[in-house]
């Protein structure tokens, strides 16, 4: 597996991750956001950023947004975004 791939594994399973709460839990974090270090499937070392924002207003979706990327190349990272609609009640 080649370098890209390898971020863009890494990045998936952190969405993945980031989005396993549900918007009433996660709006009362909201803005929130955390760097961590952490390893690829194929045990890379690699920084994770995790960002949880207001999409347009507050209480409305909420934006995830993921960037994985090695400490030497934040420019080269892999970015993906989400949005987690508002519950309706």
């Amino acid at each position: 597996m080649n370098q890209a791939d390898d971020l863009a594994d890494a990045a998936r399973d952190e969405m993945e991750r980031a989005c396993e709460l549900a918007w009433r839990e996660l709006a009362k974090h909201t803005p929130w956001g955390d760097t961590f270090e952490g390893f690829t499937p194929e045990g890379r070392a690699v920084c994770f950023e995790r960002s949880y924002l207001w999409e347009e207003h507050p209480g409305g979706d909420i934006l995830v947004e993921v960037h994985v990327y090695e400490p030497r190349d934040y420019e080269a990272g892999v970015r993906l975004t989400r949005s987690i609609k508002r519950e309706t009640v």
